[in-house]
């Protein structure tokens, strides 16, 4: 019986620190450890005061090893910010063997080819992923090793960043003493957690909401087509509610979970609403209308900027699977249905379905996402064993074929 996996993801986050410690028993997820702590030294994702975030890093760390009774000396963690940016690029090679039979030493050169583009100083990129072959002409192919060709080539989506921040990311775990598996841009976290195989079969688009960011993946026939991060999220709404109500962060935040709403009821339209303020004599008076009018121009804001995302990915922008949207921004009322309008698409709110014990909390879903990566990644290395036993019997039997 196999030894049950034990991983643990850190989100790190403009306005919180997230961690989840899951562990994997036979086919069975369960969340052992679920942690959020305020975050300082993050500005709009980015980690701009690395022994700040470390310091925070490790008490969020103290506390996971707390609740689930287990040492965490290695984590998989996210990095965002509008700085990560996606360029689309193609490579082409000859096939080198004189069969014309394409091999893996073709495939690496030809996605070797498709990273050789320019880049500005201090970008890099993080990961690059193929959306389709071409052999001899024919696109559409997704496994093109052992087919016949003189002519391969590819084209592939390269996620870039700005890399002094990258490395902020990485030094502020780094300090903490901790080992980094591996550093998943968000939007691509909070995909996977929320959007299955057959929803990025038939085009789905994640808006993930967080407090500094919002982050942006789009789907195609399986394949990443977009991806980038906005420098706006929900802390923006707060802002502008404290601004507008003349009151600090703290009510203002208050006053969102508790009053705010992307829709107006009629109901309420027109009654006003009044909340106490700790150390000030009197409550601050407001109507639901002005309040709803606030959060709809910041959120209307956020939506206008991904309608220009899908104009620029293909002019009609069709995507039966439809917008998901999570994030902590996701917990707005009303919020799918104003998406709805604004971007003319079904939109629903997004939840991870595969660990047991999420609750279905949205501001968790790029923590569940790097988690399940992390397993995507382990299953993938633990795939080329089986392979390897079948490739030698196959080679022993054949000698004793005549």
């Amino acid at each position: 019986m196999p030894k049950p996996k034990i991983i643990s993801a850190i989100d790190i986050g403009t306005s919180s620190i997230k961690g989840l410690t899951v562990i994997k028993d036979a086919n069975t997820l369960e969340i052992l450890s679920k942690v959020n702590m305020a975050s300082f030294g993050i500005r709009k994702g980015v980690v701009v005061n690395i022994d700040e975030v470390s310091q925070r890093i490790s008490k969020v760390i103290a506390q996971m090893e707390d609740e689930s009774g287990e040492k965490i000396n290695e984590i998989i963690t996210n990095i965002n910010g509008s700085h990560i940016f996606s360029i689309p690029s193609r490579g082409t090679v000859v096939v080198s063997r004189a069969d014309e039979r394409i091999s893996a030493e073709d495939i690496d050169r030809v996605m070797q080819a498709a990273q050789a583009f320019p880049l500005t100083s201090n970008k890099e990129i993080l990961d690059i992923f193929p959306r389709e072959f071409i052999v001899d002409g024919e696109g559409g192919v997704r496994e093109p090793e052992g087919m016949r060709g003189r002519r391969l080539e590819v084209e592939i989506l390269a996620l870039c960043t700005f890399s002094p921040y990258f490395k902020n990311c990485t030094n502020a775990v780094l300090n903490s003493d901790l080992k980094i598996s591996d550093i998943i841009p968000s939007p691509l976290a909070a995909a996977r957690a929320v959007l299955t195989s057959q929803q990025k079969e038939l085009g789905s688009c994640v808006i993930d909401i967080g407090a500094g960011t919002t982050g942006f993946a789009a789907y195609e026939e399986g394949n990443l087509v977009y991806a980038a991060v906005l420098p706006v999220g929900s802390a923006h709404i707060t802002n502008d509610i404290a601004v507008f109500l003349k009151t600090n962060i703290e009510t203002a935040e208050k006053i969102k979970r508790e009053y705010g709403t992307c829709i107006l009821s009629n109901s309420k339209g027109r009654k006003d609403i009044r909340v106490d303020v700790q150390g000030e004599e009197n409550p601050i008076v407001f109507s639901q209308k002005d309040l709803t009018g606030i959060i709809n121009d910041r959120i209307s804001e956020i939506f206008g900027e991904v309608s220009k995302i899908l104009k620029k990915i293909t002019p009609n922008y069709v995507f039966p699977g439809g917008v998901v949207i999570t994030g902590g921004g996701a917990k707005l009322p009303k919020i799918p249905e104003f998406a709805k309008n604004e971007l003319k698409l079904p939109c629903r709110l997004g939840v991870c379905e595969e660990l047991k014990g999420y609750d279905g909390d949205h501001s968790f879903s790029t923590s569940a996402g790097l988690i399940l990566m992390a397993l995507d990644e382990h299953n993938v290395k633990e795939e080329p064993k089986i392979e390897n036993v079948f490739s030698k019997l196959k080679k022993i039997f054949k000698e004793f074929i005549p």
